[in-house]
């Protein structure tokens, strides 16, 4: 594949790092590191098709819900600062968005309530109860983000979507940190004494605001808080989803959007007002204090102007030398001329900051089954390299998920799963992925 062209923001960043090994990887001393904001071209989606290697096994509609009385979706474990799964007196934990099973399923993200599940054998779960208290927590409700355990003390990251008290839902989102004690035996878990901050806001020059998106955008994100301990410096970071910064009047298109320059001799732009309205971002900031509270905004790590409006719960996962960057989207959010299925995304580098390349050439890491394009959503790679996520709209007779609302309420309700799904198993190997089988549902080990 010709060589692709990318626009570089370059920051210098210095730091001192000792050799260390993760694993049986071994990692090599260094002074510098430059950041690269990378792109995920035009070119690189085109490439996107579903094959035997990336695509999920039909999921069949025959098991247990986690708990039946709500609907379940994004989930995440409770991790080590280093990144493996923890485990607390025995117990795995799991943190999931809930609703009442009651409420229509597209309802359900303007009530969502992170709460937590536990588990002797990383498979059978346990609902444990809310997280922490709804009135405490920063945002109107909370959405995904990620958890990790220190020196015993709970580190849950959330969005703070909203606002408490205002009269209309709002889409405003703020990262934040609940800090709380653990208690945990050989019967059950709980958490308690939170202490709750807001740890991050988009500025406007590396993230667009919600102001700036509301000047003719028709998606916006700031979300999604995925902490991560680079194993090569041992500097603190989070992840998350963004868009990037301005306006669409102030966005043109950059021919390194596009791809090689082969690529650009033949390509012609379709729809480019509305095309410039797709501007997902992965988004970096690095811890600047050891509570985890203070971040400094760095430049993405990946960007897809002109491809892809939103890069959902971005996370890492390191093997060997490589970091492999794993990020979630939907079809209809490719832009105009790119095609692509709901599934993960991935893209691998040398360095934390880049420069990404997207795994099998186009990025495509695991598509739901043609026949059945919305089954699953939400997949998270695990460092044991299975691959969790929820059971979403399933067996929709030929309907497009945009359909969906001309349904019946009964329709909707029988058609969602609202729960986890059953877990995939996942090869990697340099920049190349296959999916190997599907397992039990929701098992993390």
């Amino acid at each position: 594949m010709p060589m692709k062209q990318r626009v570089l923001r370059t920051i210098l960043a210095t730091t001192t790092l000792a050799s260390f090994s993760l694993g049986s990887a071994q990692f090599a001393s260094a002074e510098e590191q430059t950041q690269q904001t990378s792109n995920w071209t035009i070119e690189d989606a085109s490439q996107i098709e579903r094959t035997d290697d990336n695509t999920a096994p039909y999921i069949e509609p025959d098991f247990e819900k986690i708990a039946p009385e709500l609907h379940v979706w994004d989930t995440w474990p409770l991790r080590n600062k280093d990144g493996s799964i923890a485990k607390v007196n025995g117990n795995y934990v799991i943190f999931s968005l809930t609703a009442s099973a009651d409420l229509l399923p597209g309802k359900r993200h303007d009530v969502a309530t992170i709460r937590y599940f536990y588990s002797k054998n990383g498979q059978d779960w346990t609902l444990g109860g809310k997280a922490f208290e709804t009135e405490e927590a920063y945002g109107a409700r909370q959405w995904a983000g990620s958890a990790m355990i220190e020196d015993g003390e709970l580190n849950l990251f959330y969005t703070a979507t909203g606002r408490k008290g205002e009269e209309n839902v709002s889409y405003e989102q703020r990262l934040a940190l609940a800090k709380g004690d653990i208690q945990a035996n050989a019967h059950d878990v709980s958490f308690s004494n939170f202490d709750h901050s807001i740890i991050l806001e988009p500025e406007g020059e590396y993230y667009q605001t919600e102001e700036q998106s509301n000047q003719g955008d028709i998606s916006y994100a700031f979300r999604d808080p995925w902490f991560f301990e680079d194993p090569k410096t041992g500097k603190d970071y989070i992840l998350f989803e963004g868009n990037s910064a301005g306006t669409p009047v102030e966005r043109s298109l950059d021919p390194a959007y596009i791809g090689s320059e082969s690529f650009q001799n033949d390509y012609e732009l379709e729809m480019e007002d509305f095309a410039k309205l797709f501007n997902g971002s992965i988004g970096i900031a690095k811890a600047t204090n050891d509570e985890y509270t203070e971040y400094e905004a760095l430049p993405p790590l990946l960007e897809a102007n002109y491809v892809n409006q939103e890069l959902e719960r971005p996370h890492i996962v390191t093997k060997g030398n490589q970091y492999y960057l794993f990020t979630n989207t939907h079809e209809h959010k490719f832009g105009p001329g790119v095609d692509g299925p709901d599934g993960l995304y991935g893209f691998s580098s040398d360095q934390l900051l880049g420069e990404y390349e997207p795994l099998n050439d186009s990025g495509l890491v695991l598509a739901n089954p043609e026949d059945n394009a919305y089954q699953a959503y939400s997949w998270m790679v695990l460092p044991n390299g299975k691959v969790i996520s929820f059971y979403n709209f399933h067996d929709l007779d030929g309907r497009n998920i945009a359909d969906l609302g001309a349904t019946s309420p009964e329709y909707q309700m029988n058609h969602f799963g609202g729960t986890l799904a059953p877990t995939i198993k996942l090869a990697i190997q340099n920049d190349s992925t296959k999916v190997l089988n599907a397992g039990k549902p929701g098992k993390i080990k």
